[in-house]
């Protein structure tokens, strides 16, 4: 029979290596007996003492050539920028959702109060004739009682000239046609002729493509007296997030744009303007001469030099007023897009009308905003070198943790997106799939790759001194019912049906051969 375990016993089994002898049931002796004494340890002899450089403080410079020096260096100065990158975006892509008053101060108001302004919408098209009459008929049916329509053509564009008089004909308090006969085209161009002939006191600006919202009209009203802003910029989202990898990334950069980044900028003073769905009282594009002619970001210029100017702007985001719109229908319409965006943003940097900004932290905002298309083009092409170092040389292992240190915000980041996939599927009824989710996933990397190389192309652009447009087509892809003809349907339609250009209805004040200009 095994003798019970006593307390000696236990002492014992744990202590047999110790130097210590233990009690027995039988022996009343203390239970720990201290063993001899080990004989001294010799001291070793003390480090001789270095007082010359990083030694003294016990630090030594690791033994590395010229060439280990430098591309550890490009490592870390990588795993750096994009790292801050990641982490600006990061920020400005969650800050209307700090807290629950945030997100709500980003709404317009629940119900519009009594209008006390007349607008003008300049809807500029080109080559656009399977979407402006849609679009159009929308813009006509707003609910505000003071407003005019303008349509800017071009000349050499019968198809959508056509579209847009058959809309001034079902509309004609409301529309009008006027006819672009500059060369080279370009948007600032079309909508600076038609601002010569408008006569709201408030002008709001439209794609051709734009699904727009009845109440718009009648809440940004509300928002410049409620707010004394000078500019409202409301929200403008795209909607075709199931069309392609990358279609759905670029839908939620227009989310988190709209949602959330444009107001961070209009709370530093400091914004570059959307496109369309932005009103501007007259008294400022009058001091503004309207927009930059030879800026291919025409909207961020005017907000900068508006906002350097001391222009209060006021951004308003609500899911059941945004102006709907579609991403690019090609993946290179896409990067020429990008491309003419970036570029656009590095001539309002040269431009340098930012450094009229009062106070030296939006002069270093504005400068970190405009150069982000540096900041890209030199990660886009840092990046590949730094994955051919990490795999031809034996890189040490603190330098290789380290330039995994942008792995963190981009991690978060990518959590961010999948909840806003998920919000947006909520607040436009548009579920998405599981596959959604996965594109989302790995489409992370080639998606800042692209981004890369747009901002690289953007740069070769501007220092060639390349300034065409690159148009972007639209189709309609954001529509739920596509019932406008087609683009050679209305071709066949040109030669017959073209009404002669007299039939342009004249703004107050003015005669025909004005708005033909």
């Amino acid at each position: 029979m095994t003798p019970p375990l006593t307390l000696t016993a236990l002492v014992n089994t744990l202590l047999p290596t110790a130097g210590l002898r233990t009690a027995t049931d039988d022996e009343p002796a203390p239970l720990l007996t201290p063993s001899a004494p080990a004989e001294p340890a010799v001291p070793a002899p003390a480090p001789a003492t270095d007082t010359s450089g990083a030694a003294s403080f016990g630090l030594s410079l690791p033994d590395w050539s010229i060439g280990q020096w430098f591309g550890y260096s490009a490592l870390i100065l990588v795993a750096i920028g994009l790292t801050a990158i990641a982490v600006t975006t990061l920020w400005w892509m969650l800050h209307a959702w700090r807290d629950a008053s945030s997100l709500s101060a980003t709404r317009f108001p629940a119900k519009p109060s009594r209008p006390v302004h007349r607008f003008t919408l300049l809807v500029p098209a080109r080559h656009e004739e399977e979407v402006l009459g849609q679009t159009l008929d929308r813009l006509a049916t707003q609910t505000h009682p003071n407003f005019e329509i303008i349509a800017i053509v071009g000349h050499d564009d019968p198809g959508t000239e056509l579209v847009a008089r058959e809309a001034a004909a079902r509309h004609p308090e409301l529309i009008r046609v006027i006819v672009d006969d500059s060369v080279p085209k370009n948007k600032p161009k079309a909508l600076n002729l038609a601002l010569t002939v408008s006569t709201g006191d408030v002008v709001g600006v439209f794609d051709a493509e734009d699904e727009v919202h009845p109440r718009l009209l009648s809440l940004v009203d509300t928002r410049f007296k409620e707010t004394g802003a000078d500019v409202v910029q409301g929200g403008v989202q795209l909607m075709n997030f199931q069309s392609s990898w990358w279609s759905l990334r670029n839908v939620l950069e227009y989310y988190f744009w709209f949602r959330s980044r444009l107001h961070f900028h209009a709370k530093s003073r400091f914004i570059p303007l959307g496109g369309n769905t932005v009103f501007v009282k007259r008294e400022w594009l009058d001091w503004s001469d309207g927009w930059d002619a030879n800026c291919l970001a025409e909207d961020c210029e005017l907000g900068v030099r508006l906002s350097s100017a001391g222009a209060k702007v006021v951004v308003a985001y609500s899911p059941d007023v945004v102006t709907r719109e579609e991403t690019p229908g090609t993946f290179t319409s896409l990067y020429k897009q990008r491309t003419r965006w970036n570029q656009g943003f590095l001539q309002v940097l040269g431009k340098g009308e930012w450094k009229k900004l009062p106070t030296r932290r939006q002069r270093g905002f504005a400068r970190y905003l405009l150069s982000m298309p540096f900041l890209q083009a030199i990660t886009g092409i840092l990046v590949p070198i730094s994955i051919v170092l990490v795999l031809v040389t034996k890189v040490p292992t603190p330098i290789a943790l380290f330039t995994f240190l942008p792995l963190v915000p981009t991690v978060i980041t990518v959590a961010a997106e999948i909840a806003g996939l998920a919000e947006f599927g909520r607040l436009y009824g548009r579920k998405p799939r599981f596959i959604d989710y996965v594109k989302l996933v790995l489409g992370t990397f080639p998606y800042q790759v692209f981004l890369a190389g747009a901002a690289v192309r953007a740069v070769f652009r501007q220092l060639k001194g390349d300034n065409s447009w690159e148009k972007t087509e639209h189709t309609g892809a954001h529509r739920d019912a596509a019932d406008a003809p087609t683009r050679a349907e209305r071709t066949e339609l040109v030669g017959a049906a073209a009404p002669s250009r007299s039939t342009t209805t004249a703004a107050p004040g003015t005669d025909s051969t004005e708005n033909d200009r």
